[in-house]
């Protein structure tokens, strides 16, 4: 039987450990990084987003207005940031508005 390592180990540190031993933090980076979008862009803009989609450190948004595609992609780096900013590390370093 295995020995614990700290008993005073708390739930999100014991649920970081078994996600890092368990390699699942490309998924759960996934998810976040939806959520993430979602959060920062309000209904405005989700009502035309049609797909969200990390792809190693890239962000991909489908979105189904051209104008709206238009206007973002100007405000592209200060996304990014935001994004990352609400996801508490630097995960996307590139967005593709299509």
């Amino acid at each position: 039987m295995a020995k614990r390592r700290n008993d005073n180990l708390n739930m999100g540190e014991a649920l970081n450990e078994f996600i890092k031993a368990n390699k699942l933090e490309k998924g759960i980076d996934k998810v976040n990084a939806k959520e993430a979008w979602v959060n920062l862009m309000g209904n405005g803009v989700n009502n035309y987003t049609t797909a969200v989609e990390l792809r190693n450190q890239t962000l991909f948004v489908s979105l189904s207005s051209s104008v709206l595609r238009e206007e973002l992609s100007l405000g592209k780096s200060k996304i990014i940031a935001m994004l990352n900013e609400e996801l508490g590390k630097e995960l996307v370093t590139k967005l593709v508005l299509r």
